[in-house]
């Protein structure tokens, strides 16, 4: 029997126990899913929504350093890389001032994890990009202004 069949076979009865797990009720989506905090997403201002993620009073940082363009041509995709030397990092987020759901991307980190993350996010116009990192339980900011051209959130 070749690799491939084999490979094939084994992804297909896989496939096929977690279809019957789901139908079976044994498993929910919900249950396999990362745990996502809807009420930081659903704020409307800053201050709300760094609040909600418990870093309502972050103090500035020089650890902490963001990778963004200083032109962002199309504001649907910007890549930006946050990363921080601090020790003990739980949690990094991403907002964007101006965007009208300020929260852009929220990552839990486990202990064995750096503090570091690159992900993309939209913008609806130019704005200050704001990383919060929190790390012993105490939460850290820095900022970088990002001008955007086009936006990407509907504009």
């Amino acid at each position: 029997m070749s690799m491939k069949r084999r490979t094939f076979l084994k992804g297909t009865i896989t496939t096929g126990v977690l279809g019957v797990a789901v139908g079976a009720g044994l498993l929910k989506p919900s249950e396999v899913l990362a745990a996502y905090p809807q009420n930081a997403f659903d704020q409307k201002t800053l201050a709300d929504a760094m609040s909600a993620i418990g870093a309502g009073s972050a103090a500035d940082s020089g650890d902490i350093k963001i990778k963004a363009p200083d032109i962002a041509e199309n504001g649907a995709v910007v890549p930006i890389t946050v990363s921080t030397g601090m020790s003990g990092v739980e949690k990094i987020s991403v907002f964007v001032a101006e965007n009208p759901q300020p929260l852009a991307a929220s990552f839990d980190l486990t202990s064995s994890c750096d503090g570091f993350i690159s992900t993309r996010i939209k913008m609806g116009k130019t704005s200050d990009v704001i990383a919060i990192v929190q790390a012993g339980g105490k939460s850290y900011k820095a900022k970088k202004t990002v001008k955007v051209t086009i936006g990407g959130c509907g504009g």
